[in-house]
C-alpha cells in the first residue's frame, strides 16, 4: 500500500511504461558543523518588522533540529523571544554583544556585524 501513495506523486506525469516505477527522491542531510568549524554573525535588523530591532544570527550550517536547539538556548539566555527558521535565528531587540559572548563560550566562531 506504501507504493501506492498518491499524494507524494502529485506532479508525476502519467506513464505507459508497464515497468514504470516511481522512484522518490531523498532529500539530503546536512551534517552539522563542529562549533569551532561554524562562522556565525550576529547582526541587527529593522527591516520589515514595524520599526523593532532584533538580533539575527547567520551562517549556521546544520540540521534544522540543531538550529532549533541552538536557537532555544540563545531565547533562554536572553529572556526573550524569537525564532529559528531558514538558517538563522532571530532573538527579539537588541542583544548582539550578549549574543556574541554566549556562542563564542560555547565554542562557536562568532563575530558581531553592524
Amino acid at each position: 500500500m506504501a507504493d501506492n501513495d498518491w499524494k507524494r506523486r502529485l506532479g508525476v506525469v502519467y506513464s505507459t511504461n508497464p515497468d514504470f516505477s516511481f522512484r522518490e527522491e531523498e532529500e539530503e542531510t546536512i551534517e552539522t558543523l563542529a562549533p569551532s568549524a561554524q562562522k556565525l554573525i550576529v547582526s541587527i535588523d529593522r527591516r520589515n518588522r514595524g520599526g523593532k530591532q532584533v538580533t539575527l544570527v547567520t551562517g549556521f550550517i546544520g540540521s534544522d533540529e540543531d538550529l532549533a536547539a541552538l536557537g532555544r538556548t540563545l531565547k533562554v539566555k536572553c529572556g526573550v523571544g524569537g525564532s529559528a527558521k531558514n538558517g538563522e535565528i532571530t532573538i527579539q531587540g537588541d542583544f548582539r554583544d550578549k549574543v556574541t559572548e554566549i556562542l563564542r563560550s560555547m565554542g562557536y566562531n562568532a563575530k558581531r556585524g553592524n
